[in-house]
């Protein structure tokens, strides 16, 4: 297993994962739940841009490797995974919002990998709208785990709100980018699957 210093910040944002969730079943008395919706903020916004980072490192360093392109996305669906189910559970999102995402996200993996197994992998590559979607849920996550009004300089944002605006958005690319992957993969799905 190679390591090196990209794979070490995806390993960093798995190890984040349970301090995003663990900051809500801190008592009461140790911390206020306006300073663990800021915590569990600043932490999935840290964890959010070892993503980043760990891409742009491994790419200029060219120390880009099977196994940090396998453990990359494993790490991003753990996070935003963990996050869906505590927002879920603090009834700032439906359950169906999550189910949508999630239930994409394990089947277009799935489909990756079938792909792959036949050597049609690049037909489902990752595409823009696919990016799109991942920025609307990746800055709808905090604002609905910040929940309070944000005061920056004189305007004030409803992170609640926006929040809310942004995660159906991301709902909604999420199904349109499923369609738009299952349709790539169509012509093998019918031909090996003997779908006529």
């Amino acid at each position: 297993m190679p390591f090196n210093f990209p794979i070490f910040l995806t390993w960093l944002r798995i190890v984040l994962i349970p301090l995003v969730v663990g900051v809500f079943y801190v008592p009461d008395a140790w911390m206020s739940e306006p300073h663990r919706n800021a915590a569990a903020c600043v932490i999935f916004v840290l964890a959010a841009l070892t993503d980043w980072f760990d891409g742009y490192l491994a790419r200029k360093w060219n120390q880009t490797s099977a196994f940090g392109a396998f453990l990359d996305p494993v790490a991003d669906k753990l996070m935003v995974t963990a996050a869906l189910l505590i927002l879920v559970q603090l009834g700032r999102i439906e359950a169906a919002i999550a189910l949508v995402i999630v239930g994409r996200e394990i089947a277009i993996s799935a489909l990756r990998e079938w792909m792959a197994q036949i050597g049609a992998s690049k037909s489902v590559a990752v595409n823009q709208l696919g990016k799109f979607k991942t920025a609307c849920q990746m800055v709808a996550i905090p604002m609905l785990l910040f929940e309070a009004p944000l005061r920056i300089g004189g305007w004030v944002i409803a992170t609640h709100v926006w929040g809310v605006w942004l995660i159906y958005l991301a709902a909604v690319l999420t199904i349109w980018s499923m369609l738009y992957y299952m349709k790539l993969a169509w012509p093998q799905i019918r031909e090996r699957g003997g779908i006529l």
